[in-house]
């Protein structure tokens, strides 16, 4: 999988989609979730998310997202501090990038959605994992635009370079295996910075 097929982690690209012109548009990042999963002993499966995201789309149609690793949840408090620690070596943040056509959102008016290709990149403790994917965007009202995953996405810990993490927890954890290919959704919420008609 040489790929996070998270046109995700991509994101709010769509954000434009408007037959408004917004000067930007900013997350919310309370009202937006990242999730992954992790499967071990083969047949186990769990739930995870990071509680902590920003970002924003440019006029020009630059997208940003910021991911705060120490935020990660995974509902048992030992294992968010060795994931912030071996996993994610203490670094403070992952980014994702990417560059959308605003223009190509223009058509998408209130109440209706589009399904848009996606291509960024996710920086995670300086190792860039290209992103490709498609990701379901729906105009909610003139100010407000929802980014979903619209299908599942993967990403390979080895394609993060993260495996050495990986196989740390397993051994703190005495697990005999933890699955490489990790499930990731995403739901983004924008709000637009200004309208222009």
């Amino acid at each position: 999988m040489k790929t996070l097929r998270m046109a995700a982690l991509g994101l709010g690209l769509a954000l434009a989609a408007t037959t408004v012109s917004a000067d930007g548009w900013t997350l919310d990042g309370d009202a937006s979730n990242l999730a992954f999963g992790s499967i071990k002993f083969n047949d186990t499966g769990e739930v995870h998310s990071f509680k902590s995201l920003d970002g924003s789309v440019a006029e020009d149609g630059t997208v940003t997202l910021g991911i705060d690793l120490s935020s990660v949840e995974t509902h048992i408090d030992i294992r968010n501090e060795r994931m912030v620690e071996h996993v994610f070596k203490n670094a403070p943040r992952a980014t994702v990038s990417a560059q959308i056509d605003m223009s190509a959102m223009e058509a998408v008016a209130v109440g209706d959605s589009a399904v848009m290709e996606v291509e960024g990149t996710l920086d995670l403790l300086g190792v860039e994992v290209p992103l490709y994917g498609d990701m379901f965007v729906m105009r909610l009202t003139d100010d407000k635009v929802m980014v979903t995953t619209d299908s599942m996405m993967f990403l390979s810990t080895a394609d993060a370079e993260i495996d050495p993490g990986v196989d740390k927890l397993m051994e703190l954890a005495s697990l005999p295996n933890i699955v490489r290919a990790v499930p990731v959704t995403l739901r983004l919420m924008f709000d637009a910075d200004g309208t222009s008609g």
